[in-house]
Formats: structure tokens, C-alpha cells, sequence
């Protein structure tokens, strides 16, 4: 896996998600529009884990008056957002750091895209309280990351599955298989009920399942009313 912290991994980041990520674009706007089904057309939008800009230009672009906060812990990779985001730029506040370092809100909705995977169960429940307790009543949570089967056998079909999208996308065979070797080394990767417990046990309801992609899983979660 990358690390963002590495220039070179920075430099290639806006390429790389629809190359590894099965209807990563769909993926985008299925946020939006989740968002937009609760968020007020002048709400304020939480993106945890936002470096990139990718998904914040995404909503900047097509709710022209939500107001945006953006937390990261690479200052390269906002950076990198702020470049993404151009012209739309004081349209987001970045903030570097971790879900600590995000206002208190409340927030009338948010997002953690492609982010969560990087956390092992205690601190992925940590982070999604976190996140509810910055949300106002009934607000929605937007996640989606690695979430695949973990029994014996099941885990590496779906990794190579993933290695051979990315292939087929324009990934190198080589980077294919490192990445799916760094995958299973570094990446405390759940199954989609465990995922799904956590939600529950963080204190989110009506929990919905709305995307599945190889290896990614993403729900719409909401804060109760």
C-alpha cells in the first residue's frame, strides 16, 4: 500500500483509485447523492480522510453551497487536495490530522471513503464514535473501504480478484501483486458483518448496505434522531 507520507506515492494518488477501485467514480457521486438525500443545500459535510480532494471536489462541484471540512494526517496528500480542488478551493477548510482533530460540529453529514481499512477493529470503532458524536440528529455517515470474506481460501480468491481488476485497469502485473501482498501483511481487513457490528456498536441505526465491489463494501449509516 502507499504511503502518503512518500512524494512519489503523492504524485500518483489521483490515478490510482479508479484503477484499483471498481466504479470508484460511481462511488463518488452514490455518495453525493446519499448525502444530499439529509444534507440541507447549505449544510456542512465532514470528510475524514480527505487528502486527495477527490471526493470534495465531487461534492464542491455539485452542491455549490455546502460548506466542507476536510481531515487528513498527510500534509502532502492535502496538499495535494488543495491542488485537486482549484479554483473551488476556499470551499473547504483542511485540517491535517487525525478524527481528534476534527471541530466538534456537528456536522450534518459525513464521509470516510477508502480510509477505515487502515485501522484495526478497537480504533475503527473509535473513529466511527467519534465521527457520530460530531454529527447532529439523524445525520448521515458515508463509508467505504476493503471489506471481504476472511476465511481460509476466501481471502486470497478476493484478493487476487482485486490484483487482477487493478491489472486489467493498467496496473502493472508487478504492483499488482505487491499490492495485494501489502494487503494481506498491513491492512486489518474485516468481513462485512464485523464492519456492519461495528456501526451498531458505535451507536449508528438504520445501517444499509449500498455498495459491493471485489473487495470493497460500502453502507450508509445514520445518527439516531
Amino acid at each position: 500500500m502507499p504511503t502518503f507520507s512518500d512524494p512519489h506515492s503523492v504524485v500518483g494518488y489521483a490515478d490510482r483509485p479508479a484503477r484499483q477501485v471498481p466504479g470508484f467514480h460511481a462511488l463518488q457521486q452514490m455518495t453525493r447523492l446519499l448525502l444530499a438525500e439529509a444534507v440541507p443545500h447549505d449544510g456542512q459535510v465532514l470528510v475524514l480522510g480527505a487528502g486527495g480532494g477527490l471526493e470534495l471536489k465531487v461534492f464542491a462541484e455539485a452542491q455549490p453551497e455546502w460548506r466542507l471540512v476536510g481531515v487528513d494526517p498527510s500534509h502532502d496528500m492535502l496538499k495535494l487536495a488543495t491542488a485537486t480542488l482549484g479554483a473551488l478551493a476556499p470551499r473547504a477548510e483542511l485540517i491535517e490530522g487525525y478524527i481528534d482533530s476534527a471541530p466538534s460540529g456537528p456536522f450534518d453529514g459525513a464521509t470516510c471513503l477508502l480510509t477505515l481499512h487502515f485501522l484495526d477493529p478497537d480504533e475503527r470503532r473509535r473513529t466511527l464514535v467519534e465521527l457520530r458524536r460530531r454529527l447532529k440528529p439523524g445525520a448521515p455517515l458515508v463509508v467505504a473501504h476493503h471489506n471481504f470474506p476472511q476465511a481460509a481460501g476466501d481471502k486470497e480468491r478476493w484478493l487476487h480478484r482485486y490484483a487482477a481488476f487493478s491489472a486489467a485497469s493498467g496496473l502493472s502485473g508487478a504492483n499488482a501483486k505487491n499490492a495485494i501482498e501489502a494487503m494481506s501483511a498491513r491492512l486489518p481487513s474485516l468481513d462485512p458483518a464485523t464492519d456492519e457490528a461495528l456501526l451498531r456498536e458505535a451507536g449508528y441505526e438504520r445501517i444499509e448496505l449500498f455498495y459491493a465491489a471485489f473487495t470493497f463494501r460500502g453502507w450508509v449509516a445514520y445518527n439516531p434522531t
